[in-house]
């Protein structure tokens, strides 16, 4: 025991206390392999460990250099050169010659940054093999051969080679298209600064401040698209969580009581709605609710209407009907997961309140409806930020519409994503749109933790009252 803790290095320290630490108590060897990256386990006879951190600095060095370094000497400009015009001694005429990509220069700026910081992890492991080779020679204790090194990546260290692929997968395709798409919103990446024929550069918080009119003139009418879009969202995103929870949680009451018969058909009909593709049943009821469609034309041969109902193309019969259809396709959802937790809900309750006088619209609000926003507070906070970012419901069922001057590039519908959606498609405005993604994940990632924090499915996991 006292060897292992000889030998072992002190995690209580920090980075850079762990490093000065080793700096100072180490020998040369140990001094030197902060340079030169495995010479204290070449000293010391682990030559294959030694020689492998080695190799990852000389390639290291080589990718810097050949590589990394042309897109990163203009990070900051992100290029200084466009497509331009040259004269071609062969040909005897003027030819377009590609200049910087601010694209490339970007995403490989990025992911040469990423590589560096992998690198510092890989260069502090090989200064502390090289400490902790040095403390096995003070030890007199012969250091671990590679053999011994590769056994513990399948025994004790097991859990570190699981993880080692999918860490590098989330920093492929996760961390890496998140920063890029970050930074996009710090830049002037528009229809008119497309790579590689021109050139867009950084603009620092301007598309922010366009975003929220905080610079008048020409970005009024896309800060009062954004703020209506976000009022709007917000009411769509509340009201269609809560009616969505609601009546699925009614519906599951009513199917489970005693005396309904047929339950398994009542829940097969439900189902059905999930069956059947989400998009199919709403480019479906798009058609019905057009104002030339089915619907309209029943009402008006029944005699119930005279005049087409614009369900589409009215604000508020749009912003009605988005919500009314919405609950077609969520309450299936939300009665499949409220009817599993309505049988654990302890019968004694129930009987006790009975007992006690109590009414079943009593016992709901007392009993079963603070049990379900117990058990499903977190389902209510990822339905919530679903709803935020409910992509189909909205573009299948009215594109955004109806379309209004007074708003740039969107419609009374549309919510934060749909008209993300039309500035990076239609109008190829990816640092606005890229600001607007800014947006958006800062008001889910905020409302989810704090809502989940004051719950009590966070202050109290191990009960219910």
């Amino acid at each position: 025991m006292a060897e292992k803790t000889l030998i072992a290095p002190d995690k209580r320290r920090g980075f850079l206390s762990e490093l000065l630490h080793m700096f100072s108590s180490g020998d040369w060897a140990t001094r030197l392999s902060f340079f030169v990256m495995g010479f204290g386990c070449l000293l010391r006879h682990q030559v294959i460990k030694g020689l492998l951190f080695l190799a990852s600095q000389a390639l290291f060095i080589w990718y810097l250099i050949g590589f990394a370094w042309q897109y990163l000497s203009k990070f900051n400009t992100l290029g200084t050169i466009g497509m331009h015009r040259e004269w071609s001694e062969a040909r005897q005429i003027y030819v377009r010659t590609p200049g910087d990509n601010s694209m490339l220069i970007l995403l490989f700026s990025v992911f040469s940054i990423l590589v560096l910081i992998g690198f510092l992890g890989l260069w502090r492991a090989s200064v502390r093999a090289c400490y902790k080779a040095q403390r096995h020679h003070q030890a007199g204790v012969r250091p671990p051969r590679f053999m011994e090194d590769i056994k513990s990546l399948v025994n004790e260290r097991f859990h570190g080679t699981l993880l080692t692929l999918p860490t590098l997968m989330a920093f492929a395709f996760t961390i890496l298209p998140t920063i890029f798409m970050i930074l996009i919103a710090f830049t002037n990446f528009d229809a008119d600064h497309q790579p590689p024929g021109n050139l867009f550069t950084w603009v620092g918080f301007e598309n922010f401040a366009n975003l929220f009119n905080l610079k008048g003139g020409a970005a009024t009418a896309m800060g009062n698209t954004f703020s209506g879009i976000f009022g709007w969202t917000m009411v769509w995103a509340v009201i269609a969580t809560f009616t969505n929870y609601l009546f699925g949680m009614i519906v599951a009451i009513m199917i489970n009581q005693k005396g309904i018969r047929l339950k398994g058909m009542w829940r097969t009909i439900f189902v059905i709605t999930i069956a059947v593709p989400q998009f199919v049943s709403l480019m479906l009821m798009s058609q019905i609710l057009h104002d030339q469609g089915p619907l309209n034309t029943l009402l008006k041969q029944w005699g119930f209407i005279e005049q087409n109902i614009p369900f589409l193309t009215n604000t508020l019969n749009a912003r009605i009907t988005v919500l009314v259809v919405n609950l077609w396709v969520g309450i299936p959802f939300s009665m499949l997961i409220t009817s599993g937790i309505l049988m654990n809900i302890p019968r004694d309750l129930y009987e006790s309140a009975s007992i006690d006088g109590a009414t079943p619209v009593r016992m709901f609000f007392s009993i079963t409806l603070p049990y379900m926003l117990f058990v499903t507070t977190p389902y209510l906070i990822t339905a919530f930020v679903g709803n935020i970012n409910n992509f189909n419901v909205i573009f299948l069922l009215t594109r955004g519409g109806p379309l209004v001057t007074e708003y740039y590039q969107a419609g009374k519908t549309d919510l934060l994503v749909t008209w993300l959606y039309k500035l990076t498609v239609d109008q190829q405005d990816y640092s606005l749109a890229s600001t607007i993604g800014i947006f958006v994940f800062v008001i889910s990632a905020t409302l989810s933790l704090l809502v989940y924090n004051l719950s009590g499915s966070a202050r109290k996991e191990e009960e219910f009252q």
